[in-house]
């Protein structure tokens, strides 16, 4: 593992197997002001994670032995830990970037990019952790989905005294939809919300579209005792999702 380090505003692990393009990202990212930390397979990113506190993840998709779906897979469930993820995907691998979604990346970025992208990326994915707490509406304190709560203010989960691990993009699709409860959100509004600060950029694609879809799916997974018949984050045909609390 290669360590560069600056006065930073975050520090960030970069895992490519490709040396000189994983450091050609942490030289442009230096340039900027972060601290960055370089790991060239999915084993030396779990030993850098063992030893160091990273805000950020940038993780190459194709790595040989372990590849980083299943580095992604493999680290949310074994450490339960909500570190954002950004991946690396080569042109084409919608698949890939819909798995990566779904496995709890937080956002994809597909080969070759430019470096101002990447950057633009890795800036709004840490500016959303950085944001004020979100004020529940009607000065509610918690939300409740059953057996379940939702603090909008800290965007915690909890069963009983249990936090229940939500990825940043999780939490921020969980805290938007509890900010129009019972109202329907559509998959523009929560993208805009979770990708784009709340700012309209431009009509989403049909891959964006499966995006928010995949990400509905592994949040039910998380909050409903049956996914496939939810009760709390339901489907209104035509305009989105709602969120229907527990009274």
């Amino acid at each position: 593992m290669n360590m560069t380090a600056s006065q930073s505003r975050a520090h960030i692990l970069i895992v490519d197997d490709d040396v000189r393009l994983a450091e050609l990202i942490a030289n442009y990212l230096g340039r900027q002001n972060f601290s960055a930390s370089l790991a060239h397979s999915a084993q030396e990113a779990r030993q850098a994670l063992g030893v160091y506190r990273f805000d950020l993840l940038v993780m190459d998709v194709m790595m040989p032995g372990e590849s980083g779906l299943d580095f992604v897979t493999a680290w949310r469930q074994e450490k339960a830990d909500n570190t954002p993820i950004l991946l690396l995907t080569a042109l084409g691998e919608s698949g890939d970037r819909i798995a990566g979604l779904e496995a709890g990346a937080d956002d994809y970025l597909t080969k070759p990019f430019e470096p101002r992208e990447l950057l633009l990326r890795i800036e709004a994915i840490l500016r959303r952790q950085a944001m004020p707490p979100l004020a529940p509406e009607g000065g509610q304190k918690f939300i409740k989905l059953g057996a379940l709560q939702f603090d909008p203010n800290t965007k915690r989960l909890w069963h009983d005294q249990t936090v229940i691990a939500l990825t940043h993009s999780e939490a921020e699709l969980l805290s938007i939809l509890a900010l129009n409860l019972a109202k329907p959100v559509s998959r523009q509004t929560i993208y805009d919300g979770i990708h784009c600060d709340g700012q309209f950029i431009r009509p989403l694609s049909l891959s964006e579209e499966r995006a928010i879809d995949v990400a509905i799916s592994r949040l039910r997974r998380k909050i409903e005792t049956d996914s496939k018949q939810p009760v709390f984050l339901q489907t209104v045909h035509g305009k989105g999702y709602v969120l229907m609390p527990t009274h």
